[in-house]
């Protein structure tokens, strides 16, 4: 078996919790809101870890140090 690259947590407000997910590449998830469209979120583990969302027909893939400033540039 390859080696765990980074794990993933679950938590919702119906006190339900998942913890250590192993991955050794990549880990996703998708949000489905009822009346919305969905989100899903996707992380691969390289060197320079790489987010991929998704939204409808919008989508943003980078670094996380480019969600980063990103993010800190929308202040």
């Amino acid at each position: 078996m390859s080696e765990i690259k980074m794990t993933m947590e679950v938590r919702t407000d119906y006190d339900c919790e998942v913890l250590g997910l192993p991955a050794i590449m990549w880990g996703e998830c998708e949000f489905k809101i009822e009346g919305e469209e969905g989100i899903h979120l996707e992380v691969l583990a390289e060197k320079n870890p790489v987010v991929h969302i998704v939204i409808g027909d919008v989508q943003w893939k980078g670094t996380i140090r480019g969600l980063k400033k990103l993010l800190s540039e929308a202040k």
